[in-house]
């Protein structure tokens, strides 16, 4: 219980005035349900030919002895006017206007609970996004892709299936039972704390039945998120699955999954089963011994009942039956939200090391130096840069070469805070990065990889992305310096024209010019290129060469190289060997120095 109400005291805040719109509702829809019951009991008496004659009204208070006594006065007025048969539709149409009144308000009560459930649900997806696009990339790299979607689908599925499904559990079925408990208790306080002996008792068998649900449901919900990952890795490699014939290996590895998962859910819902025979035959066991003992009553001593009177205290104790069954299958349902909760939770509460200081400087203009001071940097144990510094000056163009996992990349992922250095420090225009703000310091940069990342969207929004205001002539533009307008215009609906999943109807070529146009839209004074060229052919290498040579003019720019005849304008070119520049020059400075950079450049031109 504290658990979900922890869940309760993140999420439900901003409802609270439905909340408190939902009790108010739900109470009066109690009353009027128990007072409709009550109002049964003259109609019974006038059945059973016991209907008590009562000759003086007494003055009007909220006392049980007062409403009785002139509930029944009316009724022998009525009687002796109209005679006992007119008494059933007299009080008929008082219960058809209490039942009235209970319906009305249980409506209004669950339209707020609709507004709650839905809305936290929102809330939850939308933290969960927000969430996701805020942690730094490290997060992603101890984490599986098919996890984090079962997480952010599968688990706030759960959450809406379980937790918020069972808001009746907090704000409607414990008002019932307390309603129809306290007219119980005015009816006969005797019979009804024999109800709370045996209430107990059959509370502690639901719970005992349901503890394990919640370690079953986590253990569900991280093998579901085995089988996205599967399907996520297979959708993405299957090219290389069909081409070395592994389709046998891949199903049998998902059906393996498959049926641990299944082993899993089985387990679970076969406990889950348990709710509803072990909660209706509790109930029903209550209801023997209500009987019993109540029987025992009528007619006698202070405490008896008439026969009419325990009838309708049967029937407001039947109003208990439903919520407290309710109540164990939400018991049920809550533990499989639980571990959603906790689940979610590792993303929601991931820490997030890469924000902004209090009171971040602000840097709109790059005006004269990138300086990476002594920096190092390692992955776990793995010691990627080790004491690295390089100046790059504002107008320059520095090319890194090296060998793959030499920390070219590392090294230039550092400069937009991808991830942050763990020594040195490195600064623009003398302010070190972390103390600016990070929206800033992305703007000042456009970066270009060796994969053209584009979205399942148009020619024209991949251009625009992050972009605000972009206009079609801006677009255009940007497009003719990137060598692309020709072919996006000879397209079926030109800029508008969807390109698939990932660019997935564009060639190799064309999806990196698609991606300079859009650096080039955002017109950055710092430029990352990271091996743009190294996976094309040498037709499109060409064009897309061309198209960065005009998107670097006047840039400062850091471009990562394995072809060394792209880079061999340079400033300056750095060659790095495990985590260190070992050398840095010119072209021609570096062919005279006869070192690790005339051997990567003799190795190109054999």
């Amino acid at each position: 219980m504290k658990e979900i109400l922890k869940v309760f005291k993140r999420f439900i805040p901003p409802y609270k005035w439905n909340v408190l719109f939902s009790f108010a509702f739900n109470i009066l829809s109690a009353f009027f349900s128990s007072l409709a019951l009550v109002l049964s009991t003259p109609i019974l008496e006038v059945l059973f030919d016991a209907t008590k004659e009562v000759l003086t009204l007494m003055p009007w208070e909220l006392s049980k002895d007062v409403l009785v006594n002139n509930l029944y006065y009316y009724v022998t007025l009525y009687k002796q006017e109209y005679g006992s048969a007119a008494v059933i539709p007299f009080i008929g149409v008082l219960m058809l206007f209490t039942t009235f009144l209970k319906v009305g308000c249980a409506y209004l009560a669950a339209y707020q609970t609709i507004i709650i459930r839905n809305g936290v649900v929102r809330d939850i997806r939308v933290k969960i996004y927000n969430k996701l696009m805020e942690l730094p990339l490290s997060f992603y790299s101890n984490e599986r892709k098919g996890d984090v979607m079962a997480r952010a689908t599968g688990d706030v599925g759960s959450i809406e299936a379980s937790i918020m499904s069972s808001l009746d559990m907090f704000f409607k079925n414990p008002i019932i039972i307390i309603v129809s408990l306290g007219f119980m208790f005015a009816i006969s306080a005797k019979l009804t704390l024999y109800i709370f002996i045996v209430l107990p008792v059959a509370g502690w068998i639901i719970g005992r039945t349901g503890k394990s649900l919640k370690g079953h449901s986590r253990k569900s919900q991280y093998k579901m998120g085995d089988l996205l990952g599967i399907i996520e890795e297979s959708l993405s490699g299957l090219r290389i699955i069909k081409a070395f014939n592994a389709e046998k290996k891949m199903k049998g590895k998902y059906a393996s999954e498959t049926e641990s998962y299944r082993k899993i859910q089985s387990t679970l819902q076969k406990r889950y089963q348990l709710a509803h025979p072990v909660s209706e035959f509790l109930g029903t066991t209550v209801i023997v011994v209500i009987l019993w003992i109540g029987a025992s009553l009528i007619g006698q001593g202070e405490d008896s009942l008439s026969g009419a009177t325990f009838i309708a205290y049967i029937g407001i104790f039947y109003t208990i039956i439903n919520p407290a069954k309710a109540f164990s299958s939400a018991y049920y349902n809550i533990q499989t939200g639980l571990a959603a909760v906790e689940r979610i939770d590792a993303i929601l509460l991931a820490d997030n090391k890469i924000k902004d200081k209090e009171n971040a400087q602000e840097l709109k203009v790059f005006t004269t130096s990138i300086e990476y001071k002594n920096i190092s940097f390692a992955y776990e144990d793995t010691k990627v840069l080790k004491n690295v510094s390089l100046s790059v000056p504002k107008g320059t163009m520095v090319a890194l070469v090296g060998q793959s996992g030499s920390g070219k990349t590392t090294f230039v992922d550092l400069l937009p805070r991808f991830h942050d250095v763990q020594e040195g420090c490195i600064c623009i225009d003398g302010i070190d990065i972390r103390d600016m703000k990070i929206h800033d310091l992305r703007e000042l940069m456009g970066n270009v990889n060796q994969e053209a990342i584009l979205f399942n969207d148009t020619f024209y929004n991949n251009i625009a992305f992050g972009v605000e205001n972009a206009t079609q002539e801006d677009v255009e533009r940007a497009a003719k310096v990137a060598n692309a307008h020709d072919f996006i215009v000879e397209t079926e609906d030109g800029y508008q024209t969807n390109i698939g999943d990932r660019g997935g109807k564009l060639s190799g070529g064309q999806r990196q010019r698609i991606s300079i146009a859009r650096a080039v839209l955002k017109n950055p004074d710092i430029l990352i290129l990271d091996e743009a060229t190294s996976a094309l052919d040498t037709e499109s290498e060409r064009l897309v060469q061309d198209a960065l040579e005009n998107l670097m003019k006047n840039r400062t720019t850091l471009v990562i190289a394995h072809r060394l005849s792209t880079v061999r304008n340079a400033d300056v070119i750095c060659v790095f060997n495990q985590g260190e520049i070992i050398e840095q020059g010119t072209h021609e400075e570096l062919i005279a120095k006869d070192g690790a950079y005339k051997k990567l450049h003799a190795l190109q031109m054999d």
